[in-house]
């Protein structure tokens, strides 16, 4: 039987290829801190199916490649939808030294209150 991982697809931009990360938690064994290891593989997708955040099953097979040596066994759960960012209103940019005609801020009517007290 061939070697079986689970993990989620980092990457679906190219033709019926698939990246797919898999974190596993280990201990040092000197210091016995814990930490998080990624590893990234390549799986071939015959028929596209797999988006970025699904949760897969993959296993190893001949290489199709130089660097795709697994392929997609089954989707076992679908990732969120993607999120699409709204268009943003920007806002008009005032000339330096004037705050939007308030006379206590604005440069000119400062300068004048000065002469005036002096």
């Amino acid at each position: 039987m061939a070697q079986r991982i689970i993990g989620v697809v980092s990457s679906d931009k190219r033709d019926k290829t698939i990246t797919v990360a898999v974190a596993s938690r280990e201990t040092h064994p000197l210091y016995r801190k814990q930490y998080t290891k990624t590893r990234k593989y390549t799986a071939h997708d015959e028929k596209n199916e797999a988006n970025t955040g699904d949760r897969v099953e993959i296993e190893a097979c001949r290489p199709y490649s130089k660097t795709v040596t697994y392929n997609l066994v089954k989707i076992l759960e679908k990732g969120k939808d993607k999120i699409e960012l709204k268009e943003t209103e920007v806002l008009q940019q005032h000339p330096e030294g004037s705050s939007k005609g308030n006379p206590e801020r604005d440069s000119t009517a400062s300068d004048e209150s000065r002469k005036e007290n002096n």
